[in-house]
């Protein structure tokens, strides 16, 4: 019998082609959003896998399969903006994409408060959904507000990287409700512009709030880990060289200084 190690993963990918096949259905979708969709979707499927058998766990929790609803929904709007480098496409679904994909990483959240499922898996999967989600909207919305947007999708990507380089950067970070807010608020902003609602000076202003507010949660989480960073220990300097003292000749005291006297010398005999 297949173990729910592998096939819970492998719904996955059910699911994204089952979101695929809707989009190609209704508003139609190129071999290349197809190819940009399973793409996203073998890698989930691959990186959940290998997170679950990293963590001993041999299913996933009800969160879990929330937020693997939010990533194929996500893998739908990557295809959708692929599609958009070449052709006009139809904005409200990957919109209402994003949207509904958003809404659901509150979900998950209660989900796992109330089911008692939380786990460091799961978080690790709803941040990484985040990410991707953000910065695929960044890729859709550059073609009206400027290549500067890709800045807030990729900033969450560098810092893992600045990890492999920097091992301080590696530490360990609190739980904290605030990184939510701004990530979200990352999301949101993203899917109002990309609504086409906002004039472009409006929604310029809008994205360069998000960055900043981007900008400074992740300048608080460095500037944690830099104060808490491991320091190497001192290295201790080599003792100075003692020359031997000649035949008969008794050290004069110095103060400070004791002198190690010799096993005879000890109680007058050797020991």
């Amino acid at each position: 019998m297949v173990s729910a190690l592998r096939t819970d993963p492998f719904a996955g990918a059910i699911l994204q082609v089952g979101v695929l096949a809707a989009l190609a259905g209704t508003v139609g979708l190129s071999a290349y959003g197809w190819l940009a969709g399973l793409l996203f979707g073998v890698v989930t499927v691959a990186a959940l896998g290998y997170g679950l058998r990293r963590s001993g766990a041999d299913r996933l929790g009800p969160a879990d399969w929330v937020t693997l609803t939010r990533a194929t929904l996500a893998g739908g709007v990557a295809a959708l903006t692929v599609d958009s480098f070449r052709e006009p496409i139809v904005v409200p679904v990957l919109v209402v994409l994003s949207a509904v994909a958003l809404s659901l990483d509150w979900v998950d959240g209660q989900v796992a408060r109330r089911t008692g499922t939380v786990s460091a898996l799961g978080a690790r999967f709803d941040m990484e959904v985040d990410s991707f989600l953000v910065l695929v909207l960044c890729g859709y919305v550059a073609d009206q507000v400027g290549a500067w947007v890709l800045v807030i999708g990729a900033m969450r990507y560098v810092f893992v990287a600045a990890g492999w380089v920097l091992p301080w950067m590696r530490g360990s970070l609190p739980p904290r409700y605030w990184r939510k807010v701004v990530a979200a608020t990352q999301g949101i902003a993203l899917a109002v512009v990309a609504a086409g609602v906002l004039p472009r000076l409006l929604a310029v202003a809008v994205l360069l709030g998000a960055l900043a507010l981007l900008v400074e949660s992740f300048g608080r989480d460095v500037g944690r880990l830099w104060r808490h960073r491991v320091r190497p220990a001192p290295r201790a300097l080599p003792a100075a060289p003692v020359s031997p003292a000649p035949a008969g000749h008794r050290p004069e005291w110095t103060p400070g200084v004791r002198i190690a006297r010799r096993p005879a010398e000890v109680g007058g005999r050797h020991r």
